[in-house]
């Protein structure tokens, strides 16, 4: 991961502090968000110096396909410089970045209408000029959107290279751990208070091919051979940096407990562990805050594996029911599209006809204690490790 705008972070800790810095963003001050990016440009590249515009991707691909300029809130509320109670970009955090509020694009809802494409957007994309096109949103947001999660007590899960983990609650709540990040969420009526993810099917890609096994239902028959717990074999899920059970972009992954008798199943079924225990790690942090945890709602490439999905549901204790449509970032956008259009009435409506796709998967009583005790071992093990992380 690119860390080189950790060093414009030290200013601002400086001179707001990490603390103040979360309480009036949700957002922790890391060198992944969009102003430390930006800060970093601006000092070190002369294209950095002469813009007058930043851009995340898709409000580039907004303003390129209509000429418009807009941000949607819930982007803006991952980008450092976002007051969660004002709802606007905040002169505090622009000073202490030092950055110009004319440097963003204008604040918009994702589910407005941005414009109509032009004849630029027409010529290289193929479709119409003139039809709507919506702000819309980040995939943070329209991954859960398209797995219909518009209410609280949701447990979003997105099982892809990364696995992204989060909950709406009505409250702006801010996590004392900082495991936790609180976003604005579409629609205006939820923040989204989200673990931005880690490399969790990355991980499991990497082991694949590692051992060269054919495809995913290989995998999964090899680790579904091993008993629960992979007979005492820990994965820290940790290969890019750690985002579970805390943020230290120096950490790095590891196996413990190898032993003689340890075969491939082990390892692919401990990665699979290793995984769900950073699930957990999340749902208990959001527990701590109050915030609703009914159930999970896999989304994603991963949420098609039986294994997978019940591994997850042993280890938090949370039935896991599948999203309808596993591609659902693709499906949120194109809903935020139909309200822009007004196809569709609202969000609400729109996450109505989406949602999950049938019966959940039970958690069993007797492997939930299993994990209960594997979990504890996991988070000592990382507690363990922490002398030896580097800085990033």
């Amino acid at each position: 991961m690119d860390r080189r705008a950790d060093a414009s972070l030290n200013r601002v800790r400086h001179r707001l502090g990490s603390k103040r810095v979360r309480a009036l963003t949700g957002a922790n001050l890391d060198g992944t968000h969009m102003a430390p990016k930006m800060r970093w440009l601006i000092d070190e590249t002369d294209a950095g110096r002469a813009a007058s515009l930043f851009h995340q991707p898709v409000t580039y691909m907004v303003e390129r396909l209509t000429g418009a300029r807009a941000i949607d809130h819930g982007l803006a509320s991952t980008s450092l410089v976002y007051g969660l109670a004002e709802g606007n970009w905040l002169p505090e955090l622009m000073a202490a970045f030092e950055l110009q509020a004319k440097l963003l694009p204008p604040l918009r809802r994702s589910e407005d209408k941005a414009g109509c494409l032009n004849a630029e957007g027409a010529r290289l994309t193929g479709l119409p000029a003139g039809i709507p096109v919506a702000v819309g949103t980040g995939d943070d947001f329209s991954t859960p959107l398209g797995g219909g999660v518009m209410q609280t007590g949701i447990v979003a899960d997105v099982l892809g290279t990364a696995e992204v983990v989060g909950a709406l609650d009505r409250e702006p709540r801010i996590d004392p751990s900082a495991l936790t990040e609180t976003h604005r969420y579409v629609g205006a009526r939820f923040h989204y208070i989200e673990n931005p993810g880690w490399v969790s099917g990355g991980a499991l890609e990497w082991l694949r091919a590692t051992l060269g096994i054919a495809d995913f239902a290989a995998f999964d028959r090899l680790a579904a051979a091993v008993p629960p717990g992979a007979d005492g074999l820990l994965f820290l899920p940790a290969l890019s940096g750690a985002m579970t059970p805390e943020w230290i972009a120096g950490a790095r992954g590891c196996f413990y407990g190898l032993t003689p008798s340890h075969g491939p199943g082990h390892l692919a079924r401990a990665v699979l562990e290793g995984n769900a225990f950073g699930l957990q790690d999340v749902v208990l942090a959001l527990k701590a805050m109050n915030v609703a945890t009914d159930r999970l709602r896999l989304l994603g490439g991963g949420a098609r594996s039986d294994l997978w999905a019940q591994i997850r549901a042993d280890v938090t204790g949370l039935p896991a029911e599948r999203a309808r449509h596993a591609d659902a970032s693709a499906v949120g956008a194109a809903l935020l599209g139909g309200v822009a259009a007004g196809v569709l009435p609202d969000l609400a409506s729109a996450a109505g006809l989406v949602g999950a796709a049938g019966f959940a998967i039970e958690p069993d009583a007797h492997r939930n204690r299993l994990y209960r005790e594997a979990h504890g071992r996991y988070r000592q093990l990382f507690q363990s490790l922490k002398p030896m992380f580097g800085a990033g």
